[in-house]
């Protein structure tokens, strides 16, 4: 499976040697000592320094999701560079997270698929701030709760993340998968939350494992800070919309 597409012209793909220089020196730092400022400096580096793939391209991790694998390079070293913001259509429409140095004993980052699409969004890999609920807390809707339902935006559900959830929900039973917006404490700006909202529940599953299943790849395909919701569709009377 071949996920890079510059090999006839190696100069689009060529990276910032300065934060390429930048990721090779924050690697060579021990584990224990990478605090959140080391984390800061390494994402500022890591999206557009020149790396490399590795053998083989794409592994199927021990969370069964598919990883790009890749690895920094050496200053004297022959390579194809791979560049993670020159090659996000390859790696969107693919369907894959990244992993760096997978080779090594401890992999020195994993980014989920969502993490993927929240830079190709938002030029961020994580959100500090959000909009959305915090998907920490148990999310549901109350009976006297006023909402505001609508269709999810491309800014929110792009097109190949569509598919990729899509594909999976079909694959898993959900044979027409739908998608919806709700919006809670709307009357007030600082105080308005939302919330992607999918057209199943646990009990029309009947399988908790494989509800389990389902709900961990919704998380793992959706950046981190989205906030998700099953509701029965019968139980709303229009708001969905085929994903």
């Amino acid at each position: 499976m071949s996920v890079t597409n510059n090999e006839n012209k190696p100069e689009i793909g060529l990276g910032d040697l300065e934060k390429t220089v930048i990721l090779n020196s924050l690697l060579e730092v021990p584990f224990a000592e990478r605090d959140q400022n080391w984390i800061a400096n390494f994402l500022q580096a890591v999206d557009q320094a020149n790396l490399k793939l590795g053998s083989p391209e794409v592994v199927i991790a021990s969370d069964g999701f598919p990883y790009i694998q890749l690895q920094n390079v050496k200053a004297d070293e022959s390579f194809q560079a791979f560049v993670i913001n020159k090659q996000l259509p390859a790696i969107l429409t693919q369907g894959f997270g990244v992993v760096i140095n997978p080779q090594n004993e401890r992999p020195d980052w994993i980014f989920t698929y969502g993490d993927i699409v929240n830079y190709e969004l938002n030029d961020t890999f994580y959100a500090e701030k959000s909009i959305f609920s915090n998907n920490r807390e148990q999310i549901e809707i109350k009976p006297d709760e006023q909402i505001l339902i609508g269709a999810p935006s491309d800014a929110i559900l792009p097109k190949y993340l569509k598919n990729q959830l899509r594909e999976f929900l079909k694959h898993a039973g959900i044979e027409t998968p739908k998608a919806m917006m709700i919006a809670r404490n709307y009357e007030n700006e600082q105080d308005v939350k939302q919330d992607l909202v999918f057209n199943f529940t646990p009990p029309q599953i009947a399988d908790d494992k494989k509800f389990e299943i389902i709900s961990n790849t919704i998380g793992w395909l959706l950046p981190r800070h989205y906030s998700v919701l099953f509701v029965d569709e019968a139980a709303v009377e229009n708001g969905f919309i085929e994903i």
